[in-house]
């Protein structure tokens, strides 16, 4: 039996991987903390699970229409209007399994073999994954520090070919957690709209605004829905498991062109048949007071973590070279141990049974001089895993 090349050729999920290693070691009874997924400990809000729990009741889980549940797709649109002052019609959301079918579907439905599809590097791997699947030819594109580690204007420009045909970029990023200027993207999407591209927008952490340091207030974060200009060629994605913290639910969402609904549902029907029932109906408890509340204030648990995680590498001579504006991880620059990220990594696990991702993960350029925290944890097992953390980078320099 021969596989097909595009499952030979994938690379593994680092962050993955490295949690199998993190669960291997724990396993042999040692008291490992896991640092390396973006994974919200808090878990879905109390409405959520009561909503679940209630359907249990009289379990009722026929199929639902490939788009979703009529009454969730216009409760997401609610959402937007309520939060975001954004006027979305339900028509043009499309509930999936999970932000990551919202991408397949999403590529499967713009891309051809040989397109080509420009993304900035760092970035989450899996998103190349997705395009790659469908015989696209990936452009990452290297970023700057000085940039948020964000795609330019003149970058998009200057790595246009004539066989591309869009963008990706997700705002605020994994693994870094910045966020993209709302006028650059705009120009993004102006450069794709003229050469008959499309835009791809992933804000799945776009709700989980951070709290700088010595400021009262979460940095603004903006929809890039709010460009009307950008309607007719934007798809954007998000999801229920970041600031909903329901990432084993397998439920997200996309807003696409009005022309693209119909294109989408016909690849969902085929692809997924509809997203699951039980987590449509339990979702729908999101958006009810009390769910948005914990949302919230969970979101401020994760600044108050995000500044407990800057003082601490601050003070161990490491770098976080732009600063998150929200999601809850730290790219942090490892150069000055003189360790590659996969060695800086292996060995930390090792000999101090932390667990992080390296930066190889998230693209090539300067990889190997970065990993990632995620600061979606308990926060004394964070504050523990920062001691450790300290303690491993002192050993490297001695």
């Amino acid at each position: 039996m021969k596989f097909a090349t595009r499952a030979t050729e994938i690379s593994p999920f680092l962050a993955m991987a490295y949690g199998e290693k993190a669960a291997q070691l724990a396993a042999t009874g040692a008291d490992v903390i896991r640092l390396n997924l973006g994974e919200p400990d808090f878990g879905a809000p109390t409405p959520v699970l009561d909503a679940m729990k209630a359907s249990l009741d009289t379990p009722d889980y026929p199929y639902t229409s490939a788009l979703g549940l009529p009454e969730l797709r216009e409760a997401i649109a609610n959402f937007y209007h309520k939060k975001h002052g954004l006027h979305v019609p339900s028509s043009r959301i499309v509930v999936t399994a999970g932000a990551s079918a919202a991408l397949l579907l999403a590529s499967a439905a713009l891309v051809e073999p040989g397109d080509n599809v420009i993304l900035g590097d760092p970035s989450y791997p899996c998103n190349r994954r997705f395009l790659n699947a469908f015989g696209a030819d990936v452009s990452l594109v290297p970023t700057r520090s000085q940039n948020n580690f964000q795609l330019s204007c003149e970058d998009v420009k200057k790595h246009w070919k004539s066989n591309t045909k869009g963008v990706l970029i997700a705002t605020p990023a994994n693994p870094t957690g910045t966020a993209i200027c709302p006028e650059e993207l705009a120009a993004i999407g102006q450069i794709c709209k003229e050469n008959n591209g499309f835009l791809i927008v992933d804000e799945i952490y776009l709700d989980l605004a951070l709290t700088p340091p010595h400021q009262q207030e979460s940095a603004q974060l903006h929809s890039v829905l709010a460009n009307r200009n950008l309607q007719d060629t934007l798809i954007v994605i998000n999801s229920f498991s970041k600031y909903f913290g329901m990432t084993g639910w397998r439920l997200g969402w996309s807003v696409v062109p009005n022309a693209m609904t119909p294109i989408v549902e016909k690849l969902a029907q085929n692809l997924f048949i509809c997203p699951s029932t039980l987590s449509q109906k339990a979702a729908l408890a999101c958006f009810t007071p009390g769910a948005l509340a914990q949302s919230e204030e969970n979101k401020n648990t994760l600044s108050v973590r995000a500044n407990i995680v800057f003082n601490a590498i601050s003070t161990m001579g490491l770098s976080i070279d732009a600063y998150p504006d929200g999601a809850f991880y730290a790219y942090i620059n490892i150069s000055s141990t003189k360790l590659s990220a996969i060695e800086f990594c292996d060995e930390l696990l090792d000999t101090h049974h932390v667990a992080l991702t390296p930066g190889n993960d998230f693209g090539e350029h300067n990889a190997s001089q970065y990993v990632r925290l995620s600061f979606a944890t308990e926060e004394s097992r964070l504050i523990e895993g920062l001691n450790r953390l300290a303690q491993f980078v002192a050993s490297c320099r001695k």
